[in-house]
C-alpha cells in the first residue's frame, strides 16, 4: 500500500485520519456531481431556448465543438474531410 500510515495494523481497518480523508473526498465528489448535474440542466435549457427560436441544436453543438478545437487542427480535419468526400465522389 502506498501510504501505510493511513492503515491500522489490520488491513481491513482505516485509521481515524484515513476515515476523515475518505469522507472528505466522498463529500467533495458528491458536491461536484451535484454541480455537474446543475450545469447539464442549464445547458439543456439553453439548447431548448435556442431551438425555440429556430436554431438547429445539432449544428449549435457542432459549432461549440469546433470552437474548442485548435484552429490548425480544425483546418487539417476539414481538409481531410474534403479529401475523403472528393475521393468517394461525394462532392
Amino acid at each position: 500500500m502506498a501510504d501505510d500510515a493511513a492503515f491500522d495494523a489490520t488491513p481491513d481497518v482505516l485509521t481515524a485520519a484515513a476515515q476523515g480523508r475518505l469522507k472528505s473526498f466522498i463529500e467533495r465528489i458528491e458536491r461536484l456531481e451535484e454541480d455537474k448535474a446543475g450545469v447539464a440542466n442549464d445547458l439543456k435549457e439553453v439548447y431548448a431556448e435556442a431551438k425555440g427560436e429556430g436554431f438547429d441544436t445539432k449544428i449549435l453543438r457542432k459549432v461549440v465543438r469546433l470552437r474548442k478545437q485548435d484552429k490548425v487542427k480544425r483546418q487539417e480535419e476539414e481538409a481531410l474531410i474534403d479529401l475523403y468526400l472528393s475521393a468517394i465522389g461525394a462532392l
